[in-house]
């Protein structure tokens, strides 16, 4: 039976996921290969190798897919952009809770990948990353909750009736006494301040032992957005008595060695602002409060112009590896 995969070209969206992918794998393994140097708690290594193991199988399919296509395999990260001798920069715990938030980065980005693409193998791959990404969120959750590390999200009493919105003041009392905080909006507020409060305590740990001047302006300013962002969303919170996600920058060391590149420690940073439009995108649609939704787009813009700062920062540094282009129809010959 003839391969169809072989006479059918790959798509835009095909050629750019796989090709963005590639750079997270490799990030990936060697971010996983240094926190296994530091976790001795068997559970914690076990999971760490599981991911590490992952995304090793995961690159090798992506080479496969390149050199089937003759695509010109990307740099990436390689060992070169780790020390993986450099002290303990983060706690067990940090690692642990690192995975389980990357692994709901994984499965947020593995999905889109897959909707997205034509190609069988393309949608084959993408589906097995996916079954991937879910058995490990599962095994890092529950390995959270056996260890109580794990805080839930806000509880909420079940509604007794149906019951229909009445007036426009459900949306736009913001100058008044603003109605409280359905569960919907809860939800995406405690979501987010999880995945920032993550972020936060990574980039303290890079600014701790990165010695590139340029590269430590730029992860000021991601601290400087990221606790704006926590300070404003926490603070929604609290206000309806709510508990608020808790801080991770007490599970990082005193460690001045960097166990990673400058240009790893830039890329990882970007990577986790760009990630925070798209979930406060999705906290603001689903929002029926103006304040919520107006915070949020004002976050979406403070990402923005950081992202603005980090493409500026690895272009003048070298470090950015050139995305494929379309084809120059205004160039192909006659």
């Amino acid at each position: 039976m003839k391969d169809n995969n072989q006479s059918e070209r790959l798509t835009s969206p095909e050629i750019s996921n796989l090709w963005t992918h590639y750079f997270r794998e490799t990030l990936s393994v060697c971010v996983t290969k240094y926190m296994l140097r530091i976790a001795h708690d068997p559970e914690i290594h076990n999971l760490l190798q599981t991911a590490l193991d992952l995304s090793n199988q995961h690159i090798r399919t992506l080479k496969d897919l390149f050199h089937k296509e003759n695509f010109p395999v990307p740099n990436g990260f390689t060992d070169k952009d780790a020390n993986y001798d450099a002290p303990p920069l983060f706690s067990e715990l940090f690692c642990l809770y690192y995975l389980h938030t990357m692994t709901q980065h994984g499965a947020q980005s593995y999905s889109l990948a897959f909707s997205v693409s034509i190609r069988k193998d393309i949608r084959d791959f993408y589906y097995q990353c996916n079954l991937d990404t879910m058995n490990l969120y599962n095994q890092s959750l529950e390995l959270l909750m056996t260890m109580k590390c794990y805080v839930k999200p806000p509880f909420y009493e079940l509604p007794k009736k149906i019951q229909y919105v009445q007036n426009l003041q459900y949306i736009t009392d913001v100058f008044g006494d603003s109605r409280a905080l359905n569960s919907m909006e809860v939800g995406n507020i405690f979501f987010n301040l999880e995945k920032s409060r993550l972020t936060k305590a990574l980039l303290v740990a890079f600014k701790q032992v990165c010695k590139d001047q340029a590269v430590n302006k730029f992860l000021d300013k991601c601290i400087q957005v990221k606790n704006k962002h926590i300070s404003i969303f926490s603070t929604m919170l609290l206000k309806e008595n709510f508990h608020t996600a808790v801080t991770l920058d007490t599970e990082i060391t005193t460690s001045t060695v960097s166990p990673f590149s400058d240009r790893l420690i830039t890329f990882h940073s970007g990577f986790l602002i760009a990630a925070a439009i798209s979930y406060y995108g999705t906290a603001s649609t689903a929002s029926a409060r103006v304040d919520i939704t107006t915070s949020c787009e004002k976050s979406i813009i403070g990402n923005f112009l950081v992202l603005g700062s980090f493409s500026k920062l690895v272009i003048k540094k070298g470090w950015m590896e050139q995305p494929p282009f379309a084809d120059d129809r205004l160039k192909l010959p006659e």
